[in-house]
């Protein structure tokens, strides 16, 4: 009996360790098919890392100024310093904070709002979709970063009316992508039987309707961060962000050293990199993200 209770111990150890080994291996062979996705979220959880600990890993405070003028990039100064005697190595690290942050936080707002929209319009349908197709036509009808703009001279820039008037711009791609799924799980038989059992709409986008979306919502994410970190560089270029001298981002160190580009090309070229690298690896991973979940694309490959 010892012996019997010690294999079941074992096969239910094993039982247990059967699905890390599965999760770990599903993750190398999606790293292994996609190499530069794979690279890319890589770049994107290390962004994501300095962001959190960018104090503790930058070695000066972002607005100290006991440094040479228009350093050029060396062993000690190794992104230079700027036209204000301060080192631009350590701005970078902490301007992700408010880079990063902005970016994650206007998706949040605008994966919310666009979702709810989606899903409203696309289960609803009729006057309902009308209407939020309408809504969300007048938003793309505006150049986006003018609306930002407008939505800015309106209300003070402070964090949240930054990443909601950013969230509000990328609000109406979620919403379509949202509700173009919605539509094609809308006739499905299990969406009839649901309804005829005597469900209650709410009842059935919320435990039916939305899981089954909730991958196009993923890679429309992952893609509109790099859209919201550029759109935040856009805006603090412009004096419309909310960065500071103790609290930069990336756009207002461009901002900040515009005059002198021509003769310091450092102060343009390293803040414009770390916006592009930004934008290109969280568009990179999106698209990783969108092949490794819609099954249609699983299939053909």
């Amino acid at each position: 009996m010892a012996t019997t209770a010690a294999s079941r111990d074992r096969e239910s150890l094993l039982a247990g360790l059967r699905p890390k080994r599965s999760r770990l291996r599903s993750l190398w062979r999606i790293a292994r098919n996609k190499p530069v996705g794979a690279i890319a979220g890589v770049i994107c959880l290390a962004f994501v890392v300095v962001a959190l600990a960018a104090h503790a890993l930058a070695p000066y405070a972002a607005e100290s100024v006991n440094h040479p003028r228009l350093h050029a990039p060396s062993p000690s100064y190794p992104f230079g310093t700027d036209n204000l005697f301060r080192d631009m190595f350590s701005r970078i690290i902490i301007g992700s904070r408010i880079s990063l942050g902005i970016g994650f936080t206007a998706v949040a707002i605008g994966t919310v709002f666009g979702t709810t929209a989606g899903l409203i319009s696309g289960y609803a349908g009729g006057r309902v979709d009308l209407l939020l197709n309408r809504v969300m036509d007048v938003i793309l009808g505006f150049p986006p970063l003018l609306l930002a703009m407008f939505i800015l001279s309106i209300f003070d820039p402070t964090f949240f009316s930054v990443s909601m008037a950013i969230g509000i711009i990328i609000t109406p791609a979620t919403a379509r992508i949202v509700r173009g799924s919605v539509l094609s799980i809308r006739t499905l038989q299990y969406i009839e039987a649901a309804e005829a059992v005597g469900n209650t709409s709410l009842r059935i986008v919320i435990r039916h309707v939305l899981p089954n979306v909730v991958a196009p919502i993923i890679v429309i994410a992952s893609i509109q961060i790099g859209n919201a970190i550029l759109a935040e560089a856009a805006l603090s270029f412009l004096a419309l962000g909310i960065a500071t001298d103790s609290n930069p981002s990336w756009g207002k160190m461009l901002q900040d050293t515009r005059a002198v580009w021509q003769s310091a090309w450092w102060t343009a070229v390293i803040p414009g990199a770390a916006i592009s690298i930004a934008v290109l690896s969280f568009n990179l991973f999106g698209d990783a993200l969108r092949d490794v979940l819609d099954p249609r694309l699983r299939q053909s490959s």
